[in-house]
C-alpha cells in the first residue's frame, strides 16, 4: 500500500495535538480519549467549547459520546460496515472531493463499487445504528470545511483492526480531509513511548525509521554501521512467540518494560508459553506478574532517573531529563543493554544517551535532523530530514503522499473471531479507565488504588434485571478460556447484551477471559470483542 498506508503502519498522527482546540469538526470512533488518553481529550473538550462539532461512534455512552451532536451507537466489531455506509451516504449526495480523489490518489472506483450495496438500511441492519443518524452523521462530516478524525483500541483490537483502519483512511481520501491543519487520520498512542520503540525498530520487519530489513541496500546500511551481518529474515509478532515457546520452538525470552502476562489476549496461554521456556529475563521498574516467573530480572530505572528522549503520539521527539539518581541497584535501560552486550562480546561504547540520539539519526531519516541540544525545549515532530527542518506538524501537505498516490483499498464488513451465543450469550469488550490508564496494575499507586479499588462489571440494567442482579453484586465471568470474579456496576452506558470491563485488576484479571483471536497483519489481539457468561455468585 502507499500513500497513507506508510503512516498508519507507523501508528502515527498525521496532524499535531494542538490544533485540536481549533477544530470546527471531530470524528471520534473506537476511542475514548477523556479516560484513555486524558491530554487530548482536554483538548476535545476545548474544542467543543469553541464551537466544534462533534460526531462519536461507540458502543459504550462515554463522556463525550454524551457530549456529541451525533452519537452513532454501534455494536461492537461492526465499524467497517458504518464506515462503508457512511461512505455510501456521501458518493450519492455528491459531497466526496472529487477533486483531491482525481490528482491524489488511486482506486477510488474499487471502493465506489464495494459500498453500492451498504444502503442506510443495511448497514443500520448490521450496526444497530440507525439510517437517520447515518445520514446525519454522513453530511455533518463530508460537509464541514475540515474535519480530524480519531481513533485507537476500540478500532484496531479486531480480527480486522487493519482493514478497519484502512476504511478509515478511504473515508479520509474521499473527503479529502488529509495534508492541510485541522484534518487528518489520528491514532491515539497507549503510552508515552509506544510511538518511539516503534520508531526505534521494535517491530519484526523493520529497523529504525521503518527501514525495511528486507532491502538489501538498507540492510548493507546497517551491517556497515553495527559491523556484523544482519539477518533478511522477519521476526516473530508477539503472539507468534508464545505459540511458539508453548511448542518448545522458542527457548528464551527477554522482556522490557512489558507486561504480558497481565496485558496480552488469553492471558493462561501466555502464561505456559513463559512457564515453557528455558530462560526469561524480565527488565522492568516492577516486580510485575511476568517478572515473578522470570530466571534473572533486572531492575530498570524509571523516566525521572534516566536521560535519554521519548516519542509522543503526535510524532513529537522531546528531551527526557534524570531529575533523581537511580533507586537502589536500578539502573537506566540503555546502560543494563550497553554492558550485557559486552558481556556477551558485541562491543558497545556509549557514555551517554546523546550518542545513541546521534546514531539514531545518523542511520534514520526521519529522524536526520535531531539531537538532543534541538529538542532540549519543546521537541520536534518528524520527519526531521535535516538540522535546519522545522519538523512536520502535519503530513502529506496538499495530498502529496510520502510514497505516492493515495491508494484507496475495497474492505467488505467481518465478524468478529467470536460471537455470543446459547452457552455463552453475553459480549465481552475491555478497555481502560482514567484513575489507572496507564498501568496494567494499579496496586503500584495507593492512592489511585484507594480511590478506585476494585473492578466492577458494567452491565445493563435490562441483564441485570434478568440475572437478578444489583450494584455490587459478585458475578463470575466465564470464557472458554478462563473465569474471573468482580463486582456489579448496573448501568445504561452499555449495550444490552454487552458487558464492559476493564484490564487493570490483579484480583479480576480480565485478559484471562479475552480471546486468542488476532487481526491478520499486526496480529493484535480482539480484546473487543469476546464470548462469556455471566453468573451470579453465590454467597458463601
Amino acid at each position: 500500500m502507499a500513500g497513507l498506508a506508510a503512516t498508519f503502519g507507523s501508528g502515527a498522527m498525521t496532524n499535531s495535538i494542538n490544533e485540536i482546540p481549533n477544530n470546527k469538526m471531530m470524528f471520534v470512533i473506537g476511542a475514548n480519549p477523556t479516560e484513555a488518553h486524558p491530554v487530548i481529550g482536554a483538548k476535545m473538550r476545548q474544542a467543543l467549547r469553541n464551537g466544534s462539532k462533534l460526531i462519536v461512534a461507540d458502543p459504550r455512552k462515554t463522556e463525550l459520546a454524551a457530549k456529541a451532536d451525533i452519537w452513532l451507537r454501534l455494536k461492537p466489531g461492526t465499524d467497517i460496515a458504518l464506515i462503508n455506509g457512511l461512505m455510501h451516504i456521501i458518493l450519492k449526495a455528491g459531497w466526496q472531493d472529487q477533486e483531491f480523489i482525481n490528482s491524489c490518489t488511486t482506486d477510488f472506483e474499487k471502493v465506489a463499487e464495494v459500498v453500492e450495496k451498504y444502503t442506510p438500511e443495511y448497514v443500520e441492519n448490521i450496526t444497530g445504528v440507525p439510517k437517520h443518524l447515518l445520514m446525519e452523521a454522513a453530511k455533518l462530516y463530508a460537509t464541514a470545511e475540515r474535519a480530524q478524525t480519531f481513533y485507537t483500541l476500540g478500532i484496531t483490537e479486531h480480527v480486522c483492526g487493519t482493514d478497519n483502519v484502512m476504511s478509515l483512511a478511504n473515508l479520509v481520501m474521499m473527503t479529502g480531509n488529509i495534508g492541510k491543519p485541522n484534518t487528518g487520520l489520528n491514532p491515539m498512542r497507549g503510552q508515552n513511548n509506544v510511538q518511539g520503540a516503534c520508531d526505534m525498530g521494535a517491530l519484526p520487519n523493520v529497523y529504525s525509521g521503518y527501514q525495511q530489513i528486507t532491502n538489501p541496500a538498507i540492510r548493507e546500511k546497517f551491517e556497515k554501521a553495527w559491523g556484523v551481518k544482519l539477518s533478511d529474515k522477519v521476526g516473530m509478532m508477539i503472539p507468534d512467540m508464545f505459540d511458539s515457546s508453548v511448542s518448545g520452538k522458542l527457548k528464551a525470552m527477554y522482556i522490557m518494560g512489558e507486561d504480558p502476562v497481565r496485558s496480552d489476549g488469553d492471558a493462561n496461554h501466555v502464561r505456559k508459553g513463559l512457564q515453557n521456556l528455558d530462560f526469561l529475563v524480565v527488565q522492568n521498574i516492577f516486580m510485575t506478574e511476568t517478572a515473578k516467573l522470570a530466571d534473572v530480572v533486572l531492575p530498570a530505572a524509571s523516566f525521572a532517573e534516566k536521560d535519554g528522549t521519548f516519542t509522543n503520539t503526535e510524532r513529537r521527539v522531546q528531551r527526557v531529563r534524570k531529575a533523581i539518581e537511580p533507586i537502589g541497584d536500578s539502573r537506566a535501560d540503555w546502560e543494563i543493554i550497553r554492558d550485557l552486550s559486552n558481556k556477551m562480546g558485541y562491543e558497545m561504547s556509549y557514555n551517554h544517551p546523546s550518542e545513541i540520539m546521534d546514531e539514531m539519526a545518523s542511520l534514520s531519516p526521519i529522524y536526520a535532523g535531531i539531537d538532543l541540544e534541538r529538542i532540549d525545549a519543546s521537541g520536534l515532530q518528524w520527519p526531521v530530514p535535516t538540522k535546519e527542518h522545522p519538523g512536520t506538524p502535519f503530513l502529506h501537505v496538499d495530498g502529496k503522499f510520502s510514497c505516492g498516490l493515495g491508494v484507496f483499498k475495497a474492505i467488505e464488513n467481518q465478524p468478529p473471531g467470536e460471537e455470543p451465543d446459547a452457552e455463552y450469550p453475553f459480549l465481552l469488550s475491555t478497555g481502560r479507565i482514567l484513575y489507572h490508564y496507564c498501568l496494567t496494575t494499579p496496586g503500584y499507586s495507593k492512592n489511585l488504588t484507594d480511590f478506585r479499588p476494585e473492578e466492577r462489571v458494567r452491565m445493563h440494567p435490562d441483564d441485570a434485571k434478568q440475572l437478578d442482579l444489583i450494584d455490587l453484586d459478585t458475578v463470575t465471568v466465564t470464557s472458554r478460556r478462563g473465569k474471573v470474579q468482580s463486582k456489579v456496576w448496573v448501568t445504561d452506558s452499555v449495550l444490552p447484551g454487552t458487558i464492559w470491563m476493564s484490564f487493570h485488576y490483579l484480583a479480576s484479571p480480565t485478559n484471562e477471559l479475552t480471546s486468542g483471536h488476532l487481526d491478520k497483519t499486526t496480529k493484535t489481539y480482539e480484546y473487543k470483542v469476546c464470548a462469556v457468561q455471566v453468573e451470579k455468585t453465590a454467597v458463601v
